[in-house]
């Protein structure tokens, strides 16, 4: 017993030191314990349905953040690492009978190859003409699908494939943990060294490849990452929806990340994750139970957006954040905005 003491006092001094002393920190951690504890209030099938697909879209926009945000790399063709991952594990599950804990991985890691194929190619590219490129390959890969109809299903896509668990709970579970799990490595390699690389790529890429920092091989890095959680994504959604089909490439997907990504807040990993849990499960809900406001509910996203970004055109978390805490001068820790000193170096925070 005082082995478990010890540790449950362990875990309250870390929370009560490096969560709890932070609004923005402690808004993320109820985030993640309502959604942990909500099957034990609502199992309804429907509801589960709708939060399994905003985890498995926010493991896709935190994965084009890591990507674009931070190195600066536009990618406007991102649906290719989920298409790939999509096909790649319903195919595998389909002629070889793997099960799903083997197609989801196989068909990240064919992802990651997906990101080696882009990368290559465009890493001479920046800007608009890098955005262009990426999104041709997500077109290119949709024309193989066509062509090929005996492997890929054609335009009908490829189905009778296994589901993820048989259980919407369990499902759900595995959805929302693999969300918060994989959210917190991308957060934490942004806080890395690695991640501190990706900025100065971003900011000035000439002055970091004169530091000596060898951008390509971060930048390849960078495309590689975004695949590999872009991919575990895509073989989530697969096995889910039994289904892998077009629609899992097409060009509208890969703007809607760029859409929950820019919403929420780039380059901070948790903006594009709430970004898609306040603008799609909305506007399911309202596409699904209000017939008449769903023949507009692209025009209210649109308004919704455009105001958005004319009053912040930061982002929705990072405009939040700034309002509840503030960044020591000295040592750039944040604290609570009701602070008169920094809580590390006592600086004055006026």
């Amino acid at each position: 017993m005082s082995i478990i003491s010890a540790y449950i006092a362990r875990v309250y001094k870390e929370l009560r030191g490096e969560i709890l002393v932070l609004p923005s920190r402690t808004i993320v951690l109820l985030f993640c314990l309502t959604l942990l504890l909500l099957p034990l209030i609502t199992a309804h099938p429907y509801y589960l349905g709708i939060l399994f697909m905003a985890s498995i879209f926010a493991i896709f926009a935190a994965s084009w953040d890591l990507l674009s945000g931070f190195t600066g790399q536009l990618n406007f063709g991102h649906a290719l690492f989920f298409g790939v991952a999509a096909y790649t594990a319903a195919l595998l599950n389909l002629h070889f009978g793997l099960a799903p804990w083997l197609t989801i991985p196989l068909g990240a890691l064919a992802a990651v190859l997906a990101g080696l194929v882009i990368g290559v190619p465009c890493l001479r590219l920046r800007g608009v003409y890098l955005a262009l490129a990426t999104l041709a390959f997500p077109l290119i890969l949709t024309g193989f699908i066509f062509v090929f109809p005996g492997i890929t299903g054609g335009e009908l896509g490829v189905s009778g494939i296994d589901p993820l668990s048989g259980s919407r709970t369990i499902d759900y579970y595995i959805a929302v943990t693999l969300m918060i799990v994989l959210g917190f490595v991308m957060w934490k390699i942004t806080a890395s060294k690695t991640g501190i690389i990706f900025h100065a790529i971003r900011e000035d890429e000439v002055a970091a490849r004169a530091s000596g920092v060898n951008t390509t091989r971060y930048k390849l890095l960078a495309f590689c990452l975004s695949g590999l959680f872009a991919g575990i994504a895509g073989g989530l959604y697969v096995h889910y929806m039994k289904v892998a089909g077009p629609s899992t490439l097409e060009l509208m997907l890969s703007f809607q990340v760029v859409i929950w990504a820019i919403f929420g807040g780039i380059a901070t990993i948790y903006g594009p994750i709430a970004g898609v849990f306040i603008i799609y499960i909305p506007y399911t809900t309202i596409m699904t139970s209000l017939p008449v406001v769903s023949e507009i509910r692209m025009l209210l996203v649109a308004i919704i957006i455009v105001l958005v970004m004319l009053f912040m055109p930061e982002g929705l978390t990072t405009r939040v954040r700034d309002k509840i805490e503030k960044v020591c001068p000295r040592c750039k820790i944040r604290n609570i905005a009701t602070r008169k000193s920094c809580r590390v170096c006592t600086a004055d925070l006026g």
